[in-house]
């Protein structure tokens, strides 16, 4: 018969045995779940004064030229061609005739559209206009109708630039709509030209990040835009040399330079000032951090009840919902984008 204490110190030694093995069991679990569903080995944190000062890239990857717009010498000294040529005024100084002061009237914010529209809406992937005359009348997501020309430059003044549209019947309208009729009259109908709309750029595997994009604007474009973003005025102060980036005379939320997406292909193809689509000076990841900073900051808002009545053909990085997903509003302004992407059989294109 077993001795009273032999019988508890032998249920002491199973009771630590239980223990034990139940500690080696939560340590096995422990260790599965981690290789599951953590890195093995987490992603270093990003540099970002090492981001900022990276650059230029190599040349990228378009080595085919953009197609040419024709020569402003050779518009005809005629009464249509006193219309485009007028045209061409307006897109290059528009604040003159439509700014706060605009000799016309007071319609914009004092921006030019070429501010937007580099070289008068001719340079290559920089939101040129050659093919605009030939791609419209469209139907177009945002708005669920079709458009024509006028209502996508209404669409510019409301948005681009913080105001109100001059009538379809003006003067300025008339020859703004000439001016870009004329660039895209090599054109045929239907057909995109190569250098038109914004140059293709991979996603990242990451949000964009505006803190590591205020590091780089602070290194590639405060000396032109301000440390505040707030742009620089021609001498007579009129118009703008360099575009405020956020602030009351900028680009409102409405605008399409609002989407992370449409910002950081522009500035990938156009930005810091001499930058082109096939000599780059910023890095893909350049691009998408401070495309996200700027985008980061104070803007007037624009109420757009109407936009997009098909939410499914929203874009990825439309920055309001409602959306027709589970994704949250952050990660469509930011991202990442691929898994949205991915989450959508077919993803609309966004106009």
């Amino acid at each position: 018969m077993t001795h009273p204490e032999e019988a508890g110190r032998q249920l002491a030694s199973v009771a630590r045995l239980l223990m034990l093995l139940a500690a080696a069991l939560g340590l096995v679990v422990v260790v599965v779940v981690t290789q599951l569903y953590w890195p093995a080995h987490p992603a270093a944190p990003v540099a970002v004064a090492d981001e900022a000062t990276e650059g230029p890239p190599p040349p990228g990857s378009y080595h085919r030229p953009a197609f040419a717009a024709p020569d402003p010498a050779l518009i005809p000294r005629t009464a249509t061609g006193r219309e485009i040529r007028y045209g061409r005024e307006l897109v290059a100084h528009t604040a003159r005739y439509l700014g706060p002061n605009g000799l016309v009237g007071a319609y914009t914010n004092g921006l030019n559209c070429q501010n937007c529209h580099l070289q008068a809406g001719t340079q290559g992937f920089a939101n040129n206009y050659l093919a605009v005359a030939a791609t419209y009348p469209k139907l177009r997501a945002r708005s669920g109708t079709v458009e024509g020309i006028e209502k996508r430059v209404a669409d510019c003044m409301e948005r681009s630039l913080n105001g109100r549209a001059v009538p379809d019947n003006s003067r300025e309208m008339r020859a703004i709509v000439a001016y870009i009729k004329w660039l895209g009259q090599d054109i045929p109908k239907g057909r995109k030209v190569h250098g038109t709309g914004f140059m293709k750029l991979p996603y990242l595997d990451r949000a964009a990040d505006p803190q590591i994009g205020r590091a780089v604007f602070a290194a590639k474009c405060q000396s032109c835009h301000g440390p505040g973003g707030q742009g620089k005025k021609m001498a007579d102060g009129r118009e703008y040399q360099y575009p405020p980036l956020w602030g009351p005379d900028s680009y409102n939320d409405g605008a399409g330079l609002f989407r992370v997406s449409n910002f950081a292909k522009y500035v990938k193809a156009a930005m810091p000032y001499g930058a082109t689509f096939d000599h780059p000076q910023l890095t893909n990841k350049q691009a998408w951090d401070v495309a996200a900073f700027v985008n980061s900051q104070p803007r007037p808002h624009l109420p757009t009840p109407k936009d997009w009545p098909d939410i499914r053909k929203k874009p990825v990085d439309h920055p309001f919902g409602p959306y027709a997903d589970a994704f949250s509003e952050r990660q469509h302004k930011f991202g990442p984008y691929q898994p949205i992407e991915d989450a959508h059989p077919q993803p609309a294109k966004a106009n």
